[in-house]
């Protein structure tokens, strides 16, 4: 195991930015996943760890040595793939093995690592087979068996399961993390799916155009997300963002909603934000935040909002089903338990948790509170 410490990281190709001082501390052990969009600059800085790409400026520290100038080979960091990069004409045991063949292992040793990495990874009944008589999840099982035999300082995981169907992505997914229980080691994973990254990581970096928007534990991210980027990307359905203005709402605050289509509502938010009182905010409200209306729910609960509005459209998803309706002028969604679900065209009485509401400034995108 080893820390990975990343500091005022600069990639640039001529006079475009690809990575703009990214700063990252990962713990011994930790889980870090780099979530974003296509073309942030995830993988791009996962290469840089591995040292297969140079880096503009910066410093990357794995444990208490530098290596921006030290070789692939010698960093003692293994990498996973998106492509399992398997050699076709050989077995799973030599597909495992190669590199150390390459490196002279002495073979008892090798042996003793294909049999510690094939018991952990339940792929001993396919030591003999050739990749093409594999399937996915086992294809990229192999693919991590011929890291894990490297005993690395840090593992590298580059959308290791892009590649696979729904099904056995939710699978792979509970074996890496199954997998990080077992062996403790340090991990830096990529991946676009903010999904894989809230259930994978002990710490989360959203990153978009080469900058770190947030980085923080999965639960924090997702309930104090540092601005409208972050609160949009990681849930699914997003977060819902509600354009109003912040007024006084008897003896607290509230957010008024209205797009002048028809009577105004009023939103009470609890907190501190008496300086913005009179100004613009984007209302921040999870879906599950919002629900049907009951009245035994709602009695002695502080901080919950009821009202009414029509449904326009509804989407049953098995466990839950998402209802949308337009508040303020915005397309709106929550979620409701199946049958509490209206039909579309009907009044809905709903119950928004307004403890769990942020409020965001329309011009800089940051959550109000939020550190800057």
């Amino acid at each position: 195991m080893a820390s990975l410490r990343i500091d005022g990281l600069w990639k640039r190709f001529g006079s475009l930015d690809i990575l703009k001082g990214i700063a990252l501390e990962v713990g011994d052990g930790e889980f870090l996943v780099l979530v974003g969009p296509s073309g942030c600059g995830k993988s791009t800085l996962l290469n840089l760890v591995a040292g297969l790409d140079s880096m503009s400026a910066g410093e990357i520290r794995i444990g208490d040595r530098v290596v921006n100038a030290v070789h692939p080979k010698d960093r003692n960091i293994a990498m996973v793939f998106q492509s399992y990069a398997l050699y076709p004409n050989m077995t799973v045991r030599r597909n495992i093995t190669f590199g150390m063949e390459i490196r002279k292992v002495p073979r008892d040793e090798r042996e003793r690592a294909l049999q510690r990495v094939a018991k952990l990874l339940q792929i001993e009944p396919l030591l003999e087979r050739k990749p093409s008589q594999l399937s996915g999840g086992q294809r990229q099982r192999v693919a991590m068996g011929r890291a894990l035999v490297r005993d690395p300082q840090i593992f590298l995981f580059d959308e290791p399961l892009s590649n696979l169907d729904a099904k056995l992505r939710v699978e792979m997914r509970t074996e890496i993390k199954r997998l990080h229980h077992r062996l403790g080691t340090t991990i830096v994973y990529v991946t676009h799916d903010q999904i894989e990254a809230m259930t994978l990581a002990t710490r989360i970096a959203v990153m978009r155009d080469g900058e770190v928007q947030q980085y923080a534990d999965p639960q924090t991210i997702y309930e104090r997300p540092a601005n409208l980027f972050v609160a949009g990307f990681m849930g699914s359905p997003p977060m819902n963002f509600i354009p109003g203005r912040l007024i006084r709402d008897g003896g607290g605050l509230g957010v008024r909603l209205g797009d002048g289509a028809g009577p105004p509502s009023t939103f009470p938010v609890p907190g501190d934000y008496a300086e913005w009182i009179d100004r613009e905010v984007v209302l921040g409200l999870r879906p599950e935040a919002i629900t049907r209306y009951d009245a035994r729910e709602a009695e002695g609960k502080s901080g919950h909002h009821g009202f009414e509005c029509a449904v326009d459209v509804v989407e049953p998803t098995g466990a839950d089903t998402m209802v949308f309706m337009t508040l303020g002028g915005t397309e709106t969604i929550a979620r409701v338990r199946p049958h509490d679900a209206a039909p579309p065209g009907a009044t809905m009485r709903f119950m928004a948790d307004m403890t769990v509401a942020c409020l965001f400034d329309p011009a800089s995108g940051r959550r109000i509170g939020a550190r800057a």
